[in-house]
């Protein structure tokens, strides 16, 4: 008579083997969230950019991306409200809101290591006139062009910035230059 099936010594084997392969991953995994997280939230803001702008070309109006560097998030509004004022934005009409505690805690706004700005100076880590960055009806950039940055807890840092025409860019620190 044949059983089928494992031995209690093959299966306390499997436990120990996956035991000391999940205590090896456990650290590597650790080191490449933060940098993950940070490439996942710059890509947002970059993807945010692009929406704003197809948003004004669609509407056929202004629409803006206002940082709230203070509360680590930032806004996609497709009105700027009763007010005329982007930067109030209590009356504006909110497409989209994201915090950057979504990606994890250590996203946040600001430059990490790099020591040189992409585009004049860090500023409070948004360079865009009063944090806004507004595109019109044609995609173009209300002047003058800016950057956001960002940084994760390991001080690596994005800039995220878009011109006068409208034309975005999504930059790294490498530690000596924005490639």
């Amino acid at each position: 008579m044949k059983k089928d099936g494992f031995t209690l010594i093959e299966l306390l084997i499997t436990i120990v083997v996956l035991a000391i392969m999940v205590t090896i991953t456990i650290p590597v995994f650790a080191r490449w969230l933060p940098d993950y997280r940070l490439r996942a939230a710059a890509r947002d803001v970059y993807s945010n950019m692009q929406l704003a702008k197809m948003g004004a070309m669609r509407n056929n109006a202004n629409w803006a991306i206002v940082f709230d560097a203070g509360a680590n998030r930032y806004y996609v509004c497709s009105d700027d409200g009763a007010d005329d004022d982007w930067t109030t934005t209590a009356d504006n009409t909110i497409e989209k809101t994201i915090n950057l505690s979504d990606y994890g805690n250590s996203i946040q706004y600001g430059h990490g290591s790099a020591t040189v700005a992409i585009g004049g100076g860090f500023g409070d880590e948004v360079t865009f006139d009063s944090n806004v960055a507004v595109f019109n009806s044609r995609g173009f950039l209300n002047p003058p062009s800016g950057y956001v940055y960002l940084r994760n807890s390991k001080n690596n840092s994005f800039g995220i910035g878009s011109l006068t025409s409208g034309v975005s860019f999504l930059r790294r620190w490498d530690g000596a230059t924005w490639e």
